[in-house]
């Protein structure tokens, strides 16, 4: 079972080498659940891990949140292991998530492996590393991206910086102007204080403000908090509607609403918040 089209809002991970938290990842409402291969996983425990894999990918679970796999990368021997284990996979991820992803020659390492006539995975760039995001724009043309990560932990530990909002926003800045040139949405990283959820509200904020679509989380009790932030509020959709409204009468001219001259590309704005608005969302705490 293949998507066609690039999910955002609320992504959750969960280790592949604690199946007892497959149930979880699957009912928390997540818009995107993934089993990780890669950093959450001891080095000793990743054939473990690649076993029970296995068990994630469900048909029965494909119908709740899109399923997907981080991988470790594929410039690796543990990245080529866990890109053969996945080719036998009975049921396979929809996504597939490439860490430290440097250069457009990681997507072709993936797809040369996995794609067939009949399964083509969304591709996924994690980026946490400086040289990364020096080389943004030949990643995000890579023919087979269908978006990209931020990992803060690896890039403030990269260039010995904190995590804090403020030395990171120049990567999440260049992250979010080149998908959006490339048409590909970007996800921010995790917040990992678990028992700070005012923090993570505001960063949930700072993020969509900047033009992330969604945010990653690494517990269950952080995705209602995201979840909301990104879900339009009532007054953004009633503003949407009258845009859109107003726009459809006037022929493709600009329009004045109060005080605010409205354009195309305010309109289209408007038009992908409604269409936001009108997907179903459902998290479990």
């Amino acid at each position: 079972m293949t998507v066609t089209t690039a999910p955002a809002g609320t992504w959750f991970i969960t280790p592949g080498h604690a199946p007892d938290r497959f149930t979880t990842a699957h009912t928390c409402g997540a818009d995107v659940a993934l089993v990780d291969l890669e950093d959450s996983v001891p080095a000793a425990a990743k054939p473990t891990a690649r076993a029970a894999a296995r068990r994630f990918f469900t048909t029965s679970a494909m119908a709740g949140s899109t399923l997907g796999v981080r991988i470790s990368s594929p410039a690796t021997l543990d990245g080529v292991h866990d890109l053969t284990t996945l080719t036998a996979f009975p049921v396979k991820p929809q996504i597939v998530l490439i860490p430290k992803v440097e250069s457009p020659r990681d997507f072709d390492i993936v797809a040369g492996i996995l794609d067939t006539p009949d399964y083509t995975p969304l591709l996924y760039a994690l980026i946490e590393t400086p040289r990364a995001v020096q080389t943004l724009p030949s990643i995000v043309r890579a023919d087979r991206i269908a978006g990209v990560l931020f990992g803060t932990a690896d890039y403030a530990a990269a260039i010995a910086s904190t995590m804090e909002w403020g030395p990171m926003l120049y990567a999440r800045s260049a992250l979010v102007t080149s998908a959006a040139a490339a048409g590909i949405p970007a996800i921010d990283s995790p917040f990992f204080d678990l028992d700070d959820l005012d923090g993570l509200r505001r960063e949930t904020e700072q993020a969509k403000a900047l033009g992330f679509a969604g945010k990653s989380c690494v517990h269950p009790r952080q995705l209602s908090t995201v979840a909301k932030v990104f879900r339009p509020t009532d007054e953004e959709i009633a503003a949407a509607r009258t845009i859109v409204e107003a726009a459809e009468t006037a022929g493709g001219r600009i329009i004045r609403i109060g005080h605010q001259m409205i354009g195309p590309p305010m309109v289209a704005a408007a038009r992908s918040l409604l269409t936001r608005a009108s997907m179903p969302h459902e998290v479990h705490a």
